[in-house]
């Protein structure tokens, strides 16, 4: 289909001056950061009249080289390249010079910054750039006296090379945006776990390499309009459940209250990450989106990594969330500077864990645990021609009075027993090194061992009717455990839980785990049947076992009575019996990782 606005659009005025809803007028303390057109150090998204501008991939990476060029305190690294071939890199700005090579002040924080995983979603791009820029040359070197900063500005940079100005319909600017996806059509916020992709094995690397004490992901929403224009959450926030109960503690303690003052401070309004429940009626509610491990946040408190998810709002102009940003990062420079030590001591606590039952698939709660304040936006419903019903039109105004809002948290469905150890086998390299790149601890196994653990015989899985993220997901509900000696080749892996990356161990190698590689389809091959008996051989042979075994004839029977699709079914009735036979295949339906519990 066409890209051409219909003539309607077609006057030169961007795309959101005719459909979106107004902005809320803003005149924020952050607009001082702004630097003059003049200045030599001005960036692009500065330089535009409007602010409503983001370079592209060349040009920011140009003007990056320019940067490490002119300053010490800068310096670039590649540490990994896309599908499409373009070098993914990090600006990193640090006063820790040869002494340490290439590495850091191992007493000094870290703050790693990532912008671009989803493209059109850039403001921290642009305000790593400007922060940057003040940190080399306009007096704000001082925040890099106790702390060191990583920058990745475009994690998606082939996403960002698709570029146009319909990529985002409903956020305000920039004007030129990136597109959500890959060059490969995937959407890395949903790869923390599975690590399909290069661009997040990458990013992993690279956090296992420097080992950020905090890790902020910068986002811009969907979704209803509000007064709030930075929301930023975590999992374990206001008491919730967190696989990182310390650090998160830490965070909705000390870091909450001071990234919101500071924010205030300059005019923004900071809100919790929250999502409405319902678009057609704001007012009904809102939840926390879920705590799953495919995202960053979710990962992030799985791994002892202190995440921060950031949702700048996307009605609200490219400016004042790219200065919104701007002033969060910095604000968390200084917070890691005083107490920085504070929150590596909680994380290492958490990384100590080892809960021998971990909470897992979780769901919305079916009742709101709890009435919260919303700084809301007046709103009215009107009758569209288009649709055929009445839909909602923001008024750009805010509501003077509290919407009192009901939250629904998520609570797990799914409680998995730690055992001490997986094992997987040999051949299946592919999930082997999904695993290494996690940077989990294991044994490889230089020649055939053969053990007793427990394999896990799946109950009826279901695949799914669509593909999802490259996969056709599967799910099983139940499973069946049975105590095996088996036999392990060699390249073999014994993963034991023991570790601190050991509940995401559980949640990718246990198949009832929405967040395992089961469960996105890695496994078809424990489905395929490859073994059948015809009717007339299964049929004697049925006869013959229910007249020499009265157990199995009173088992059949009672199958029969309870189930009358069964009894009806000749085909399910012989298929009950091949299963008691030894013809059967006996791996069918068996898991192939082990379970040594």
């Amino acid at each position: 289909m066409s890209q051409t606005p219909p003539a309607s659009l077609a006057n030169g005025a961007p795309w959101d001056q005719p459909f979106l809803p107004p902005a809320l007028p803003w005149e924020g303390a952050s607009k001082a950061l702004l630097r003059d057109v003049s200045d030599p150090w001005v960036t692009a998204f500065e330089a535009d009249p409007g602010h409503d501008f983001s370079p592209n991939y060349v040009d920011t990476r140009a003007w990056f080289d320019r940067l490490d060029a002119a300053s010490d305190l800068i310096r670039i690294e590649q540490f990994g390249v896309s599908p499409e071939g373009r070098p993914i890199y990090a600006v990193i700005a640090s006063k820790d010079g040869p002494k340490f090579g290439s590495g850091f002040d191992p007493a000094k924080p870290v703050l790693m910054i990532q912008a671009g995983i989803h493209p059109g979603e850039i403001d921290g791009k642009d305000a790593g750039m400007m922060l940057l820029r003040d940190i080399a040359f306009y007096g704000k070197d001082g925040l890099l006296d106790r702390v060191n900063l990583i920058l990745i500005p475009i994690l998606s940079v082939d996403g960002h090379e698709r570029a146009s100005a319909y990529s985002r319909p409903n956020q305000r600017g920039p004007r030129i945006q990136g597109w959500r996806n890959t060059a490969t059509n995937q959407n890395l916020n949903r790869d923390y776990l599975k690590l399909d992709q290069p661009e997040m094995r990458a990013v992993r690397g690279l956090i296992l390499k420097y080992r950020p004490d905090l890790y902020l992901d910068v986002h811009v929403t969907d979704g209803m309009d509000y007064q709030y224009d930075v929301t930023y959450g975590f999992n374990g926030e206001d008491g919730a459940f967190s696989r990182s109960p310390n650090s998160s503690a830490w965070l909705d303690s000390v870091f909450k209250p001071a990234m919101n003052g500071a924010l205030e401070r300059e005019g923004h309004i900071p809100g919790e990450l929250v999502f409405g429940i319902d678009d057609d009626e704001p007012k009904k509610g809102l939840s926390d989106g879920g705590l799953g491990e495919r995202f960053s946040n979710g990962w992030g408190a799985a791994a002892h990594v202190p995440t921060i998810l950031i949702e700048n709002h996307s009605l609200k102009p490219h400016e004042q969330r790219v200065l919104g940003t701007y002033v969060f990062i910095e604000a968390a420079l200084r917070l890691l500077a005083d107490q920085g030590a504070d929150l590596r001591a909680a994380t290492e606590q958490d990384k100590a864990l080892r809960p021998a039952q971990i909470p897992a698939n979780f769901e919305a709660e079916e009742t709101p645990s709890s009435i919260r304040p919303f700084k809301g936006v007046l709103y009215e419903m009107y009758d569209s021609a288009a649709s055929g019903r009445k839909e909602i039109r923001w008024l750009g105004r805010p509501d003077p009075e509290p919407w009192r809002m009901p939250f629904y948290g998520s609570r797990p469905t799914l409680t998995l027993t730690r055992p001490t150890a997986y094992w997987v086998p040999g051949y299946r390299t592919d999930i082997i090194e999904r695993l290494k790149a996690h940077g989990i601890e294991m044994e490889t196994v230089e020649a055939p061992r053969t053990i007793t653990l427990s394999m896990l015989r799946l109950v009826e899985p279901k695949l799914a009717t669509r593909a999802n993220e490259g996969h056709v997901q599967a799910s099983v509900k139940t499973v069946e455990v049975e105590r095996r000696n088996w036999t392990w080749p060699a390249g073999s892996v014994r993963v034991p839980t023991d570790q601190p990356l050991g509940d995401i161990v559980v949640l990718l190698l246990e198949p009832q785990s929405n967040e395992s590689f089961f469960a996105w389809g890695m496994f078809p091959e424990v489905m395929s049947r490859v073994e059948y008996i015809e009717a007339y051989a299964i049929a004697p042979l049925a006869d013959r076992m229910m007249a020499a075994d009265p157990a199995l004839k009173a088992a059949f029977e009672a199958r029969l009575a309870a189930e009358p699709a069964f009894a009806a079914d000749p085909q399910a009735r012989l298929a009950w019996f091949y299963e008691r036979t030894p013809f059967y295949d006996d791996r069918y339906l068996l898991y192939p990782v082990g379970r040594e519990d």
